[in-house]
């Protein structure tokens, strides 16, 4: 299948990539060659900026997957050079988009933010972040119908993937796991590997629609004891570190957002390796040397 990749040369871009090629697809990459330009040396690249995404304009594919779509108007203008040049287009969008932070049990049909009066598209700020998601799934929509598919997700775990990485480095070095969230939080979230089997799944397949691709919900305590007990004898878990890695509210004004349901994606397909598997996989990949990225400010 020729699949082309918007971005793919960063954190769970790369376990995309590795996915596409490890089954043989022909991948092609747009992106402008400044993050990890080393990467995929057989891999042919389009270089390029969504800003002015012409470079497109010539060739076909059978499926696209955006790993970096955000700015409304930079998505609109690559949706409308792709739109007769791809069987399928598949958009990595966000559980930020959902209207209410503290409903547990939300499906993908739950209520959706709006877009904010007066606001730019073609400028961000945090407070635009979920609604430019939400814009963004329905241009695509309107653009390509049910040749589109959503997928959403938050914090991703893994090689290569900033989050929970604290968790991974201190695990690796023997030193007490830090967590600033409430022990009580409600916490979801996938290891970047599922969660690239699955964009790639869906898109080579076809399968329309939004799809919450998340893990089970956790209590925050439950999974930090779970990824301590992969190595022995580590120190116990520091509840008041100096530095809060989660940015969790402790009113539960956004627990909802961690309580989703994910039964459509777990029937059309998602596989979710066991905790303590990612766990150790983190762990093992400190000890070859790596360390993780710092999470986005």
């Amino acid at each position: 299948m020729r699949l082309l990749v918007l971005g793919g040369t960063k954190n769970l871009g790369r376990h995309v990539v590795e996915a596409a090629l490890r089954d043989d697809h022909e991948v092609t990459l747009f992106n402008r060659g400044r993050t990890n330009p080393s990467l995929f040396p057989s891999v042919r690249r389009i270089v390029g900026d969504r800003a002015a995404p012409d470079a497109l304009a010539d060739g076909e594919w059978d499926g696209v997957i955006d790993m970096s779509g955000l700015l409304v108007r930079e998505v609109s203008l690559s949706a409308a050079v792709l739109r007769d040049r791809c069987a399928h287009y598949t958009y990595m969008s966000s559980i930020a988009v959902y209207a209410s932070k503290t409903t547990p049990g939300m499906t993908e049909s739950a209520p959706l933010l709006d877009w904010p009066a007066g606001a730019a598209e073609d400028q961000f700020t945090m407070d635009l972040y979920g609604p430019s998601k939400v814009r963004n799934e329905s241009l695509l929509t309107a653009t390509f119908g049910a040749r589109t598919t959503a997928i959403r997700s938050g914090f991703v775990v893994g090689p290569y993937n900033p989050d929970f990485g604290n968790w991974g480095w201190a695990l690796a070095h023997g030193l007490p796991m830090e967590c600033a969230a409430r022990p009580d939080q409600p916490i979801q979230y996938i290891d970047a590997r599922d969660l690239a089997a699955f964009l790639l799944h869906v898109t080579v397949d076809a399968v329309p629609g939004p799809f919450n691709v998340v893990g089970p919900t956790h209590r925050m305590a439950d999974l930090a004891e779970t990824w301590r007990s992969v190595v022995p004898d580590s120190p116990p878990i520091d509840w008041s570190p100096a530095v809060d890695r989660f940015h969790l509210p402790h009113d539960g004004s956004n627990d909802g957002t961690f309580q989703l349901v994910n039964d459509r994606a777990l029937a059309h397909g998602l596989r979710l390796r066991p905790d303590t598997e990612i766990a150790r996989d983190y762990v093992a990949w400190v000890h070859d040397g790596n360390v993780p990225p710092a999470p986005p400010h």
